[in-house]
Formats: C-alpha cells, structure tokens, sequence
C-alpha cells in the first residue's frame, strides 16, 4: 500500500523470496539449524554428546538400509542421505561438547555445506518438485491466461521423466476443450513444444492428467527383446508407452492396421509382429508384398506362402476366401461358433505389405481382401495390413477399415491421415500422429488402448530377423487338410493325377519328376492317390535313406 511502512515491506518481500526459494536454501537452513541446536545444547546439557552421536548412527543406518526416515528408495539417493547424516551428527556431537565456535568446528561446518550443497542442488528430481511446487502456486493464474479459468490441481507426483497431475475442471468444461488447449498449457508452463500430454481420468469426466516430459523418454531406439508370444491367444508386445508400460496387442481373431507416412517405421512394427507370430505354433502365414518381396522376403522360410505378382496375389487372397468358407461350412455342421486355432488347425494370418499397391493394380484381390475383413475373423483367417498411403481408394472406402480392430498410427504427413487410419473425430480428440518426431512413435488403437498415449515400437535388426527365422522356421504348421482341401477346388485347382496301381512307384516317379521347387504333400496325394498319414510316412523314410528331401517347408523331391 502507499502508506505502508518500508520496513515491513521489505521483510514481506524477503519473506516471500525465502519461501520461493526454501529448496535451493535448504543446505544453509541445516547448518543454522545444527548452529544454534548445537549452542543450545552446549550451554544447558554439554554431556548429552553421547546420545547424539548414537542418534546419529542410528540416523546414518536407516538411511543406508531402508531410506528412513527421507522416504526414498534409490541406491544414490540413500548414500547420500547416510553421508549427510553421518556428517551432521558426528560434527553437532563435537560441537555440542566442545561449543560451535571451537576451531575448526566452523570453518568444517562451511566446508561441508559447500560440499553437500552442489548435489543437492544439482539433483533432477529436487528440481524438478521444486518446479511443481511453483506451478501449482501459480495454477489459478495460469488457467485463467490458457482459457481454463476455475481448474484446479487435486494432486501432483514427480516421476522419472518429468511429473504429472491430476486437474479437476469446473463444471460444464471436459477434456475436448483441454486437448485443444494443449500449446497454450506448453506455452504457459515454459516446457518444449510436444512435451505436455494430456490423458483422460476413466472415473470422471470432469478429471484430467497432465503429463509434462522434461526428458523425451522415447529419443533413443529400443531393442527387440525377441518373441513373446508363443500363440495367437498371448498378446503381442509392440513396445513401450512413455510411461515404460509395454504395448501389449491382442491379435486373436482381430484383423490390423498399420499406417503411417514413409520413414515413420512401419516396417519396424511389422516385423515386431511377424517375429512374434512366426513363433507361435498355432498360426500359418501367407505373405503379400508387391515391391517384388523386398520386405518380407527375410521371413521367407516361415512364410507358407508370398505372393510377389498382383495374379500371385489375387490368386492367394482368392484361396483365402476358400479357406474361410470351408471352415464356416464345417462350423455349421458341427454347430460351434468360432474356429479355436490349434498347431493341428492352426490360424491362418494373411501379411500385406504396402496395402494401397492392392487397389491399383488388383482390383479382384481387394474385393477378395474386403470378404475376409468381413467374414474371416470367427473362423481365424485375419488380415494384418500395412500402408504407408491410407487414402479412401486404398481403405476400400472405409469398408475394410471399418473391421480393424487393431490400429497403429504412425508418423503421417496431413492431419486428415490420421482419422483415416484412426477413425472419424480421433483427431480432435488428442491423437496426433502429425506430431510424432522419430520413426517407431505411433498410437494404438485396440482393445485395452482407447486413450491417445505415444509409444515406440521396438528396433528389429536385421540380425534380429536371420535369427528369429533360423530358430522357429522348422517349426511353423501347416494348415489343416481341411483348410488344404479348400484350396484345391474351384478355378484354381491343379488337375487331377489318376492314382496308379502301386502309389510307392507313383510317389518315387512324382519325386524323380518335381521341379526344382519340389511338390506339395498336397499334389502328391493326388498323384499316389493315398492320404497325408501316408504320403508324410513315406516322405519320412525316403528321407531317411537319402532318397528324398524336403526343398523348403512342405516341399519334397527325389
């Protein structure tokens, strides 16, 4: 006020600058306060330095061994909170037998508040509770500057990468209006730009979190830790949300997504998901890949097939279709709803790669990819589909996005990429994929994930691939012969052998014949006229006297 005193506004002013500043002053405030405790206690009580000095070791244990009384778990926080206390107590114990001013008590004294000070003041997540403390103080201000007027912070807790709070809105505001708000929040709180994340609170509609990111917890890559599945009912493990949670997918009788802009690491969340379903021991992969098999020719040998060609494509996707009405067929007749894969009657999981390649150069095979999206999930025939291109075209004009289940989101170039991938309105809504900055961020969008949290896909080498495929290629199944069968009949169906007299000569002369790719058991039961039990006996024992061998995974010639 124009009349008050000088005096007390200066010591208001100090006042309020201690309290401002009560952290970075702490290491000042112990030394006072050991001062004038260890005066006090040298002038009334001088033989009670025994019982500080066992206070002090009492004090310097639980530090060490359990954090106590500081409330702290780290290894480094807990040394230093011991050292401390050992320094403390064993110069308050001299000082208080000897009087704080008996040389060289206090020139110790500054020496050990100069030494102890510059981590303390140098720890990050001191700093970064101090940082908190003053946002919530200044809050009201702050809310009323970014259009939030009437929020308020109900909690706030420093973690490892920065801090988080939970904000209560006033009434009639929702978190629509927050998630707009977004670089007004980064502007005010002085942060980077994309370091505010702002979450819903499931329990009320009225509640938000708000995530600031001191330290980009996603700038470096992530190694594959390798499969974690070993069958399509275990989730798939994709990689890791900013708050070091794992994206788990479950991908059972769901058909995926994935889209993203090029160089935003499409390919790396893909092949995530093939060395994860190449280990599973109750899926069959068929592979399409229209860049004449430059991205999922490494996983080749655990490929039943690869369609290069848009004829080898339409013709694989055609046979897909024939599978899913053969055991939609069969469940009919057996009255059960779904098809529960099994090694035996495994899953079948149609790869593509670059799906928009698929509606301009073969129409047929997206008609044939639309029907399995639509009718292939409750007989386990799925589709996991990535693109770098999400236009309408490509989406079959939202038929075929409308049944995955499983989208991830990439990196994408326009805004409007990322309702196409996502679904209508996700954008307004805080999925912003146009702001992810290094290849492998994405969203996902499934079942357990319906909240916009950024994560990254984890890094697969090359080395990463030889590997997965030497281990597991020997071990993937084959379809069921019913599923088998299914493929045989129709347009496609390769011309029927008349079984001979003796199927042991028929079989050896089918051997002695094949190309150099081999023959499938599948044609050498047409050519012998025998089943599979026997056809794979005597490919055994054939293989056993060097007489035949297996060329690639269901494959034989002489």
């Amino acid at each position: 006020m124009p009349d008050e005193p000088i005096l007390i506004t200066a010591l208001a002013v100090t006042g309020r600058t201690l309290f401002r500043y009560r952290s970075e002053l702490a290491p000042f405030t112990v030394a006072s306060v050991l001062t004038v405790a260890a005066l006090v206690l040298h002038r009334t009580h001088p033989e009670t330095w025994p019982v500080v000095a066992l206070l002090t070791v009492a004090a310097t244990l639980g530090a060490w061994l359990q954090g106590w009384p500081y409330g702290i778990s780290r290894t480094k926080e807990k040394a230093y909170a011991a050292t401390v206390s050992g320094v403390a107590g064993a110069w308050m114990s001299v000082a208080t037998a000897l009087g704080p001013g008996q040389a060289p008590l206090p020139s110790l004294l500054v020496l050990a508040v100069i030494v102890f000070a510059v981590p303390w003041w140098m720890h990050r997540r001191r700093r970064a509770r101090v940082r908190v403390d003053r946002v919530i103080n200044a809050w009201p201000d702050l809310a009323e500057a970014i259009g939030l007027t009437g929020s308020r912070i109900m909690s706030a807790v420093v973690d490892t990468w920065g801090w988080r709070a939970l904000v209560k809105l006033r009434p009639g505001q929702s978190v629509t209006d927050v998630v707009a708000r977004v670089p007004a929040i980064e502007s005010a709180l002085g942060t980077r730009p994309g370091a505010v994340r702002v979450e819903h609170d499931p329990a009320h509609a009225g509640r938000y979190t708000v995530r600031v990111l001191a330290v980009d917890p996603h700038a470096g890559a992530i190694p594959w830790p390798g499969p974690t599945a070993r069958s399509l009912n275990d989730p798939i493990d994709l990689g890791v949300f900013e708050d070091a949670t794992t994206v788990r997918v479950p991908l059972l009788r769901r058909h995926a997504l994935i889209g993203g802009t090029t160089d935003s690491g499409k390919s790396g969340v893909l092949n995530v998901m093939l060395g994860n379903l190449a280990a599973c021991e109750d899926v069959v992969l068929w592979g399409i890949d229209l860049k004449g098999g430059m991205e999922l020719r490494p996983w080749a040998p655990c490929l039943a097939r690869l369609a290069t060609t848009p004829a080898e494509a339409t013709r694989l996707l055609a046979d897909a279709v024939a599978v899913l009405d053969a055991r939609a067929h069969a469940a009919g007749n057996d009255n059960t709803r779904v098809w529960i894969p099994t090694p035996t009657s495994p899953a079948l999981v149609i790869v593509i790669d670059e799906y928009a390649e698929l509606a301009d150069t073969a129409p047929a095979a997206l008609t044939h990819a639309e029907s399995v999206a639509r009718r292939g999930r409750a007989v386990a025939v799925d589709l996991l589909a990535a693109t770098q291109r999400p236009t309408q075209k490509a989406m079959g004009g939202g038929a075929l996005r409308s049944q995955m289940s499983v989208r991830v989101c990439l990196r994408v170039r326009e805004r409007r990429d990322v309702d196409l991938i996502l679904d209508k309105g996700m954008l307004s809504t805080g999925w912003h994929a146009h702001t992810l900055d290094a290849p492998g961020k994405f969203y996902v969008l499934a079942d357990g994930h319906n909240q916009p949290r950024r994560a990254r896909g984890y890094l697969v080498t090359d080395q990463d691939v030889r590997k997965t495929v030497a281990r597991y290629a020997n071990e993937r199944p084959e379809l069921d012969s019913l599923s088998q069968d299914a493929m045989g009949t129709g347009e496609h169906r390769p011309a029927a052998i008349p079984a001979t007299p003796d199927p042991e000569q028929a079989l050896t002369v089918a051997l002695a014949d094949a190309p150099a790719t081999g023959l499938t058991v599948l044609e050498l039961m047409r050519r012998t006229g025998m089943g599979r039990t026997w056809v794979y006996e005597r490919l055994q024992a054939l293989a056993s006297t060097d007489n035949a061998r297996q060329i690639a995974r269901g494959r034989w010639r002489a």
